[in-house]
C-alpha cells in the first residue's frame, strides 16, 4: 500500500487501546463506539500486514509487532500534536466589531493588515450598533462611532459632503432625489444650513438605515447622498462618485478604535492596533 493510504486517523485509536488494553475503555475516551475503534485498528493492521493485538478471552494484549511499534508511533504522534499546537499558538485571532457604515474605510485597511501581519486572523462582525460593551460582548476590538467620544484611538472625524454619480453631475440640485443615511433629514439639514445657496432642496427623498446603503444608491445613480468625505475617498478616486461641492461640515462625531483589556492576546492586539493606525 502507498504512503497516502496510511490510515493516520487510526493511530490514536491504536494508542488509546494499547494503553487500556480494552476496546470499551478506549472507545469511551475517543467518544466512539467499540465497533468504530475495532474497525480503525483493523484498517491499521491491514496496512501493516500484521496484527497489533492478540485477542484472548480475558481481553487484549499487544502482539510482538504491536509492542515493538508502540513507542515509535507514540513518539511520532506526540510530535505531531506538538507541531499542531505550536502552529495554532502562532495564529492570533482578533475578534473585531465594526459598524457597517465604516466598511468602505475599513476593508482596504484589513487587507493591508493581512499583508503586514499574516499571523493575525481578523474575525470581523458588522453591525448597525455604533458602540461596544466588552463586559457583555466577546470582542477583542471595536470601531465605535459617536459624538463627544474620547476612548481609544481617533481614526477620523466625520465631515459630511454631497456626492453623486458622475452620470448625474450637472443636474439641478432640486431635481435630484436626496438620499439620507438615516430615517430623518438631520445630516442633509446640517450641510444645507451652512451653504450660501438656497435651492428648493429635499423635495424628493429616500431614506436608508446606513450611510453605506445611501452611498451605494448614489453610485447607482438614484440621487445625491450626503456622506462622510473619508468614507467616499476611494469611490471618488475610482470615479464611481463625484463631489459637486467642495465644502464639507464637521458634525462633532468621530470613528475610534477601542480595545478590550487583555493579557492573553496583548501582542496580537498591539500588532493589529499598530498596523491599522499606521495606514494613511
Amino acid at each position: 500500500m502507498s504512503r497516502r493510504s496510511f490510515p493516520l486517523n487510526a493511530v490514536d485509536a491504536f494508542l488509546k487501546t494499547a494503553r487500556h488494553l480494552n476496546l470499551t475503555h478506549a472507545a469511551k475516551e475517543l467518544c466512539l463506539t467499540q465497533g468504530a475503534v475495532s474497525r480503525k485498528i483493523a484498517s491499521l493492521e491491514a496496512w501493516f500486514g500484521f496484527p497489533l493485538f492478540e485477542r484472548h478471552a480475558r481481553g487484549l494484549r499487544l502482539s510482538p509487532q504491536g509492542s515493538a511499534l508502540l513507542p515509535e508511533l507514540q513518539s511520532a504522534f506526540e510530535h505531531l500534536l506538538t507541531v499542531a499546537e505550536q502552529a495554532r499558538a502562532q495564529q492570533t485571532v482578533v475578534r473585531l466589531k465594526a459598524p457597517t457604515c465604516a466598511m468602505r474605510w475599513l476593508i482596504p485597511r484589513l487587507l493591508q493588515v493581512e499583508r503586514e501581519q499574516p499571523e493575525l486572523q481578523i474575525a470581523l462582525t458588522t453591525t448597525t450598533d455604533h458602540n461596544v460593551n466588552f463586559k457583555t460582548e466577546s470582542y477583542d476590538a471595536a470601531i465605535v462611532f459617536g459624538t463627544h467620544m474620547s476612548a481609544g484611538d481617533l481614526l477620523f472625524e466625520e465631515a459630511l459632503t454631497p456626492v453623486l454619480s458622475p452620470l448625474r453631475a450637472g443636474a439641478e440640485l432640486e431635481s435630484l432625489t436626496f438620499l439620507h443615511p438615516t430615517r430623518d433629514k438631520t445630516d442633509w439639514s446640517l450641510w444645507l444650513a451652512k451653504q450660501a445657496l438656497s435651492p428648493k432642496a429635499m423635495l424628493k427623498n429616500q431614506h436608508f438605515d446606513t450611510m453605506d446603503l445611501a452611498i451605494t444608491a448614489a453610485i447607482q445613480g438614484l440621487g445625491i447622498a450626503i456622506a462622510d468625505e473619508t468614507l467616499v475617498e476611494e469611490d471618488i478616486r475610482a470615479g464611481r462618485l463625484t463631489r459637486p461641492f467642495e465644502t464639507s461640515i464637521k458634525t462633532g462625531a468621530s470613528y475610534r478604535l477601542v480595545l478590550r483589556e487583555s493579557h492573553s492576546q496583548d501582542n496580537g492586539l498591539a500588532a493589529f492596533r499598530s498596523c491599522l493606525l499606521s495606514q494613511d
